[in-house]
């Protein structure tokens, strides 16, 4: 990705029309603003393609928003800061919705459809959520009894139940739409999304449009999408990323390849079929790509595929050369981000091959990313400490301002809780979490680094490494494995083989478990605490 010069005290608005005007895309500092834009440049190239064969070209997106907005005005009452949470699977509906609030200007909650009745209803009751939009019944769940039994419990919450058809009306009766602001620091919160809560409540992270244009914008700069890319779509849409990957079709005019749930037997054929070039969107689905394409056999599955891009969670190294080598493409291009922060780091098409591997990539423009130590030290290159961030994509705060002052440090930086290491070209590798260190007789142990040689092992699918509780070293290192087809692996395999791969003594794991899968959330993130709770006693069959 080449440089951007920028004159000292722009603004990002006009950064942002800089930007997408030197790739010939199409810029705007409002997400409908951009809908418009983007109709208007290419009404009939196709924005989202279906598993079910269903297609909206940018032209019919932009007219099924403007209806369904209208319909969400007369019957809902739907209108400017309205606040407005949904729960939807991965439908071209859904990306309706989303530019039908953008037209009305409502305050939009996506709530990935794992949450349940606890988690809705604290976010509901949190953000002051007037509607709440669900299917009626989506993998077996009952979303719509779940709503009800919400909205009986709290005034001023309604609950509109919809699964392919959203509400419809004239457009001639929407209100005037909002003027776009002049200064990035003036865009109004458009966008609540909140983190996964695993021992607290899940914490809202307010953005607007222009925040999550800038991690949609650089992820499209990195990536070099064309106008003729087809990318994956496959993880739930309601996720940041997801909005960021619609924003980003927007930019660039690009093709969404979209299905309700991601299938690693049936999803691969279908994005084989429709010729996608861009095969995300992180590790679990990585790893069902190659699955594929090793069961397929013969040519490659994905034979206009151009990079796969990353995120969520790091990649094991060596993925990114077995997907390279077997499937073809310049391999993984990694991002990293939260959801806070999104899209802070992000590699390039251009890039080497060793920093693809073996890093994240660099930040993007307009990020400025510190290292500190634990000690409370700015890190020189080289050196491990906690990643922080300023940025335009990096929200100003919780919606809970309580959780600031622990969220941003004295000179405002965003405390990722990430660890990681910047080398001297720049390139960023996220090394673990602050609480994912394990310190095992007063030694620090990475996880991530037994984890990336652990992978690499032949009859290892998957592997998470955690630490637990020990009474002798006050925490031990325990290895949750996931085997390939038809191999074995064990304790003494395991010792042996990082014995072989020069890993120091005192880092190797001193138990072993085998899985059917390792947990992961929808982004990829490795569900530690899950495995942490499963094996903080050992259990039969364990290995120490």
């Amino acid at each position: 990705m080449s440089a951007v010069v920028r004159a000292e005290g722009t603004d990002f608005i006009d950064e942002l029309g800089q930007r997408t005007a030197a790739r010939g895309w199409v810029g705007a500092s409002t997400l409908w603003e951009l809908i418009e834009r983007r109709a208007a440049a290419t009404p009939d190239a196709v924005l989202a393609h279906e598993d079910t064969g269903k297609e909206l070209t940018f032209g019919a997106y932009r007219d099924a928003c403007l209806r369904a907005a209208a319909g969400l005005f007369v019957d809902h009452g739907v209108t400017r800061d309205t606040g407005v949470s949904w729960e939807l699977p991965t439908w071209n509906e859904s990306l309706v919705l989303v530019g039908a609030l953008a037209r009305l200007g409502a305050r939009q909650n996506p709530l990935i459809p794992i949450y349940r009745g606890r988690e809705v209803g604290f976010i509901t009751a949190q953000s002051t959520a007037s509607l709440l939009i669900v299917p009626t019944v989506y993998r077996g769940f009952d979303f719509e009894a779940m709503a009800r039994e919400i909205a009986a419990g709290r005034d001023g919450l309604s609950v509109l139940v919809v699964d392919r058809d959203l509400p419809d009306g004239d457009p001639a009766v929407l209100p005037d739409v909002d003027e776009p602001p002049d200064r990035a620091v003036d865009a109004p919160v458009r966008w609540l999304f909140y983190t996964s809560g695993t021992t607290a409540d899940p914490k809202g992270a307010p953005h607007t449009d222009l925040t999550v244009m800038a991690s949609a914008l650089a992820m499209a700069e990195c990536l070099d999408i064309r106008p003729d890319d087809v990318s994956a779509l496959i993880f739930p849409f309601t996720h940041i990323g997801g909005i960021g990957w619609l924003i980003a079709a927007l930019f660039t005019g690009c093709t969404l390849l979209t299905t309700e749930t991601f299938d690693p037997k049936v999803t691969p054929s279908f994005l084989a079929e429709n010729g996608v070039t861009l095969a995300g969107s992180g590790t679990p689905f990585h790893m069902a790509y190659l699955a594929a394409q090793r069961a397929a056999g013969g040519g490659p599955i994905f034979p206009n595929v151009r990079s796969y891009p990353g995120g969520g969670a790091p990649k094991p190294p060596q993925l990114h050369h077995d997907l390279k080598a077997e499937i073809g493409g310049v391999g993984i291009i990694s991002g990293y981000g939260l959801t806070e922060a999104p899209i802070v780091v992000m590699a390039t098409t251009e890039d080497p091959d060793t920093k693809l591997a073996d890093t994240e990539g660099r930040p993007t423009p307009g990020v400025d990313l510190i290292v500190v130590t634990l000690g409370g030290k700015r890190a020189g290159p080289g050196e491990e400490g906690e990643i922080r961030l300023k940025g335009h994509q990096v929200i100003r705060g919780y919606l809970d301002p309580s959780l600031d002052a622990d969220a941003f440090d004295e000179d405002g930086y965003f405390r990722t809780g990430d660890l990681g290491i910047v080398d001297e070209d720049g390139y960023v590798t996220i090394t673990g979490r602050l609480k994912d260190v394990i310190i095992r007789h007063g030694e620090n142990i990475s996880a991530k680094e037994v984890e990336d040689l652990l992978y690499a092992h032949p009859a290892v699918a998957d592997v998470a490494v955690i630490g637990l509780p020990d009474p002798k070293t006050g925490e031990r290192a325990c290895a949750v494995v996931s085997v390939t087809e038809g191999s074995t692996f064990g304790f003494e395999a395991m010792v042996d083989y990082l014995k072989a791969e020069g890993l120091r003594v005192q880092a190797i794991p001193e138990q072993l478990e085998l899985v059917d899968t390792v947990p992961r959330n929808p982004a990829g993130k490795i569900l530690k605490h899950e495995l942490r709770e499963r094996f903080s006693s050992p259990q039969e069959g364990s290995n120490q």
